[in-house]
């Protein structure tokens, strides 16, 4: 008995620390698999549906309709915008815009509108792009049919008052005065003055310009250009196609065809060669733009631009311009690229930086570099895998804001996209090859014909900017219109 005890004894110790060494193995974190193994199904995604709706009078509706939240939002657009006013008016977008937004109408004037728009929590906007003039609005469900009247009354009877228009026309001019001083602006206004010379879209407002525009000439631009068959609304929210058309048709329903003639599109003949601008201005870092014309949405080697795009350097630290410029030279912290594909005149394909004045020279060589490099020899196999797959993935993020999906859908429609653009987006992106990307870079990076634009003080002590093979004209800010 003594014996069993003293055994008893030597191990009476040792079972609660064994339970609790089993306790313990039991709760212990399961390791989980490494990152690059683990799988998952295929994304399924499916494209938001909207629906076309269109009164007798030619007026196109698009709907979504999403009760999430007890909100419309609204956005009118006209067919009709800075291409549609003269080359004189240079600015006439600008100022038909703040004035529609805030002259009121003739039924409201600007001070009770306004007044009225903060009472009911309503977001207001006026816009003018090259082609287009869009209105926004965002109202609560319980306000639409007063918010609909308000922009009705915006789109059909306009006051586009003079006092308003005098107050645009001042903030624009004080606007023009002060250009100059922003480096990242000069270059900016200046490349598209190069790639588009004599156009509308690298022309930019003067003084004598914004002078020379009168109410009477936004009366007849609204006159002519504002009728309902050249009216696209897209409309998304807490709203029903039976609760929307009533009020669309006592809004709208009596405001007569027009039969607009579609406005003419001027010519545009591209740069014959290549030119660097140096802008001298006394700033610490120099701002680096450079650009050529790309295509238009009609082209189908859109497709493989996005990507070579991707890898030259849209696609961050995945493309060769921030890793060469940025991570192995520390040339600059920002360096990007853009390719942006035109609706109806060719886009620009352009990059950029800032970097010391010291470095402008090394930084364009390299750049240069890279061009060279994706020009005469094809990407690697993980820079296509990595950008196809970034470019397809990132997709579907197109489509989160549902009132953007509306208005998508209504500019595909009113720009003349195939009707299958948005369903074969990602097969065109992911079928793009390496001899594709090749193709486009020396088609559309080509060095010999870029617009470059130094604004700086660039160092040019170790070589001089005109090693790069372009003629060099030079600039100082304070000489600019």
């Amino acid at each position: 008995m003594m014996r069993i005890g003293t055994v008893r004894g030597r191990f009476a110790g040792v079972w609660p620390i064994a339970l609790a060494m089993l306790t313990l193995a039991a709760c212990a974190p399961v390791q989980p698999p490494r990152p690059e193994l683990l799988s998952y199904p295929p994304l399924q995604f499916a494209i938001p549906e909207v629906e076309p709706i269109e009164l007798a009078n030619g007026l196109r509706i698009y709907l979504r309709e999403d009760s999430e939240l007890p909100l419309v939002q609204i956005t009118a657009m006209i067919g009709a915008g800075t291409l549609a006013a003269p080359r004189e008016l240079t600015g006439f977008d600008e100022l038909f815009a703040a004035t529609l937004r805030t002259g009121g109408t003739l039924i409201m004037p600007a001070a009770p509108l306004e007044e009225r728009l903060d009472l009911l929590a309503a977001d207001l906007s006026c816009d003018v792009g090259p082609y287009t003039t869009q209105i926004g609005l965002s109202v609560r469900h319980d306000d639409l049919a007063e918010g609909l009247a308000m922009l009705g009354d915006l789109l059909r009877r306009p006051a586009l008052a003079g006092d308003k228009l005098e107050l645009a026309r001042s903030k624009a001019r004080e606007a023009v005065r002060r250009r100059n001083d922003d480096p990242d602006g000069i270059a900016e206004r200046l490349l598209m003055a190069a790639l588009y010379p004599a156009h509308p879209l690298g022309d930019s407002p003067t003084d004598s310009t914004l002078s020379a525009i009168t109410r009477d000439q936004l009366i007849d631009f609204h006159r002519t250009h504002f009728t309902p068959d050249n009216l696209w609304l897209a409309v998304s929210g807490d709203v029903s196609r039976a609760e929307l058309l009533p009020l669309l048709e006592r809004l709208f329903g009596d405001w007569p065809r027009a039969g607009n003639a579609a406005v003419p599109l001027p010519p545009l003949v591209p740069p014959q060669a290549g030119l660097l601008q140096v802008v001298a201005k006394d700033v610490p870092q120099a701002t680096i733009m450079l650009g050529d014309l790309g295509l238009t949405k009609d082209n189908p080697d859109q497709y493989a631009g996005r990507v070579m795009n991707f890898i030259f350097g849209g696609g961050g630290f995945n493309s060769r311009l921030m890793r060469e410029i940025r991570s192995d030279r520390g040339l600059a912290y920002s360096v990007w690229s853009q390719f942006q594909v035109g609706r109806r005149f060719p886009g620009p394909v352009m990059a950029g930086t800032e970097t010391k004045n010291a470095s402008v020279l090394e930084a364009l060589t390299l750049i240069r570099a890279i061009i060279d490099d994706l020009r005469e020899r094809p990407v690697t196999a993980e820079e296509l895998r990595i950008a196809t797959e970034s470019l397809v993935n990132s997709f579907v993020f197109s489509f989160a804001d549902p009132h953007a999906v509306v208005v998508q859908r209504l500019q595909l429609d009113f720009y003349g996209y195939p009707p299958d653009y948005l369903a074969r987006y990602q097969e065109r992106i992911a079928t793009v090859t390496a001899a594709d990307v090749q193709r486009l870079a020396r088609a559309y990076l080509r060095p010999e014909r870029q617009q470059i634009i130094v604004v700086g003080a660039p160092d040019e002590t170790a070589g001089s900017l005109a090693s790069l093979g372009l003629p060099v004209k030079r600039l100082s800010a304070d000489e600019l219109p």
